[in-house]
């Protein structure tokens, strides 16, 4: 196991790479159905992009491994990588496939529906050999992957399984999120993290998620259920009921209080700022608190990563997070 991982300046060096697919994403404004929209919204979305975003806002080295087309949607991705703060060398290009891209749309029913069209995409090709692009003499502190990605295809699974065995005992963390996708098929994505979990360091998954991987939703018994499974350290999320973490014992950490506009990406900010504290030295309640903090801000703004803290206030509150009560571990 790599975790606890030995606490160090954010930015120091590589500190994530996240492994994932970003895709170009086409919005209709609330509470028109695509079908009557007059005009679409375009971004840049994606789970583990997220993630490293969240990480980058709060002073770390982040780069995004992943493969986009040779067309104007896979160059839209990577310059959203690099406006993000994430470095972009670890895209492939593929000349053969697409970027992957997805519609969204909230309509008067208040029920978002996604449509996705990333069968075929150059992300959905990704396999074992795209782990040699992490380099094993400049080792990232932590590779964070999730069960989205392993419900690609049989290529994406088979690389994070290769980096579940590469990232052994190199002093890198495997961070997995469960980020389960039922439009997308779970049963394989489910087996595929289960053979990983003797490899994780850190797991996130939320109560909805425990049930299907571990066959329980109580807490304490999935805390005790991934602990025995070989998993270093595990954080339930319950959305607005919080999360619960081991930290000497069970326990609970609330939401913090905010008015929700969208929740898309609240899960991917807190791990970002779950991760980021806990690289930097924070004990599990401190950055716990950190990533409850994190997630409000995004769920009280449209998009992704719009509501993540600026620079100056990320810095403030990872500082304050190491230094309370509960923070040095």
């Amino acid at each position: 196991m790599t975790w606890p991982p030995r606490p160090e300046p954010l930015g120091a060096r590589l500190d994530v790479v996240g492994v994932g697919e970003a895709m170009l994403l086409l919005q209709a404004p609330p509470p028109s159905p695509i079908e009557d929209a007059q005009a679409l919204s375009v971004s840049v979305a994606g789970a583990e992009l997220n993630v490293c975003a969240a990480v980058a806002r709060f002073g770390g080295r982040a780069a995004f491994l992943s493969a986009v087309g040779a067309d104007a949607p896979g160059r839209r991705v990577r310059r959203a990588v690099r406006d993000l703060g994430v470095a972009d060398p670890l895209v492939r290009e593929d000349q053969a496939r697409p970027t992957g891209l997805f519609l969204r749309e909230t309509p008067a029913d208040g029920h978002r529906r996604v449509t996705y069209y990333r069968a075929g995409s150059a992300a959905s090709a990704l396999d074992e050999s795209a782990a040699d692009l992490i380099d094993g003499g400049n080792a990232p502190r932590s590779v964070v992957v999730s069960g989205l990605t392993a419900s690609l295809g049989p290529g994406p699974r088979r690389l994070l399984e290769r980096l579940a065995r590469q990232t052994a005992g190199t002093g890198t963390a495997l961070v997995l999120d469960v980020n389960l996708r039922p439009a997308l098929g779970v049963d394989e994505a489910l087996a595929t993290m289960r053979r990983m979990l003797p490899h994780v360091d850190l797991l996130l998954l939320g109560d909805d998620e425990s049930g299907p991987l571990f066959g329980t939703t109580d807490p304490a018994d999935v805390l005790a259920t991934a602990t025995a499974a070989g998993v270093g350290e595990t954080v339930l999320k319950g959305g607005e009921r919080g999360c619960w973490l081991w930290d000497e014992g069970p326990r609970h950490v609330p939401a913090h209080p905010t008015r929700v506009l969208d929740t898309v990406g609240a899960g991917d900010a807190f791990l970002g700022a779950y991760l980021a504290a806990r690289l930097a030295g924070a004990r599990p309640l401190a950055a716990a608190d950190l990533g409850a903090r994190t997630a409000a801000g995004v769920v009280a703004h449209p998009g992704d990563t719009e509501g993540l803290p600026d620079r100056i206030t990320a810095h403030r509150l990872l500082t304050a997070a190491l230094a309370g009560p509960d923070g040095i571990r």
